[in-house]
This record gives C-alpha cells, sequence and structure tokens, in this order.
C-alpha cells in the first residue's frame, strides 16, 4: 500500500503549518493574516501574499456585518457553491442572481455582460452586505461604478476576480478606494475559490 499521510486532522495542521513557514504574513495585522492563510490554502501558491492588498478592518467589519445577518452577494455560481454554510454566524442567506429569468434581456439592453447585469438584481440588498467577487472583472468593476452613482455600500468586498481581460485592472481600481473595506488579489490571479476560502474565513475565526 503506498505509504502517505491518512490522518485528517494532521493533513490539516501541517498544511497551515507549512503555509505560515513558507509565507510572509508580516505584513497583515493578524486577523487578516488569518484570511490571507486560507486563501493560500485554496490555491496552493504561498507568493500570493505579494498581491494580496487589504484594508486594516476589513476582517471585522465583515464579521460585525455578518454576525448581524447581512447577505453575501456573489457573482458567480461557483463562489456562492464555495460557501460553508455551517460557518456563517447567522444563517446568511448566499445570493447569486445568474439565473435570473430576464438577465440576459438585461444584460443586451445595458450593453454589458450578465454577470454584471445581475449586480442590478443586488441593489435592494447592497447596503451593509458582504460582497464576494470571485470570477467576472465586469461584476467589480460594475459594483464600482454603482457605488459612485450613489448606491449603497457594502459592509465589505472580496474582489478577486481572475483572468486575462479586466482582471488586474478591476482589482487595482478596488486597492484604490479609500471609501470601501475591502480585501483583493492583484494582478491575474484570484478565483472562486480563493474568494469563498476567504469568505469562509472572515465568516469565522481561524480554527
Amino acid at each position: 500500500m503506498t505509504d502517505y499521510l491518512r490522518d485528517g486532522p494532521a493533513i490539516y495542521r501541517q498544511s497551515f503549518a507549512t503555509i505560515r513557514a513558507e509565507s510572509d504574513l508580516s505584513a497583515f495585522a493578524p486577523d487578516v493574516a488569518g484570511v490571507v492563510v486560507r486563501m493560500i490554502h485554496a490555491c496552493g501558491q504561498t507568493d500570493l501574499t505579494d498581491d494580496v492588498v487589504a484594508t486594516p478592518g476589513v476582517v471585522r467589519a465583515a464579521r460585525t456585518a455578518l454576525e448581524s445577518g447581512a447577505p453575501i452577494l456573489c457573482d458567480a455560481s461557483m463562489v456562492a457553491a464555495g460557501v460553508t454554510r455551517r460557518r456563517l454566524p447567522a444563517d446568511n442567506d448566499v445570493r447569486c442572481h445568474l439565473s435570473e429569468p430576464m438577465l440576459a434581456k438585461l444584460a443586451s439592453t445595458m450593453g454589458t455582460t450578465r454577470t454584471a447585469a445581475a449586480l442590478e438584481f443586488w441593489r435592494p440588498s447592497l447596503e451593509g452586505s458582504v460582497v464576494a467577487i470571485g470570477n467576472a472583472p465586469t461584476a467589480l468593476f460594475a459594483l464600482l461604478d454603482m457605488i459612485d452613482d450613489g448606491a449603497p455600500r457594502p459592509a465589505a468586498v472580496v474582489g478577486a476576480p481572475v483572468g486575462f481581460v479586466g482582471a488586474e485592472e478591476s482589482c487595482a481600481a478596488l486597492a484604490e478606494r479609500g471609501d470601501l473595506e475591502f480585501i483583493t488579489v492583484t494582478g491575474r490571479r484570484g478565483g472562486s475559490a480563493i474568494t469563498a476560502a476567504a469568505i469562509n474565513a472572515l465568516a469565522s475565526p481561524e480554527e
């Protein structure tokens, strides 16, 4: 029989010990560092620390909002599916509106992607929410435009869309904001797994 570690808790402990040993977390406050560790765990890249930008108060803001029952608004079904419901402190709603019946028509009318157009369905719940964008740069750009146009502000934003067109630029735009609590991954890296991992870490202290 192949010799490999089979003890689940031991694998868990060793994984996180390896991340902390190999990652430079010195730039982050302890609570933010805990979130970054989980983001690294989701992608297996210890140098992710080079690209993560976060506001000092993002963890506190997100946890306070979630404990108060705020919804989590997701740009993609994969992000929503990655949120571990048992970690949520108030059985929070996790919403993704990509299946709305009129979304394709709305996107065509607006001249944008379905993912960006879906943010229109966020408007009634945006204030004080926790936003998770892990797929579409157009959704992150649309969120920032909505806020600039007077839409309510979420309590916290995890903005880590992935890709080669717009991802780097949209995350850079978020990183420049002084009016939002956020965590983002600059450059081309990101994605649903990293974003969901950040949300799960924000939902509850590191285990």
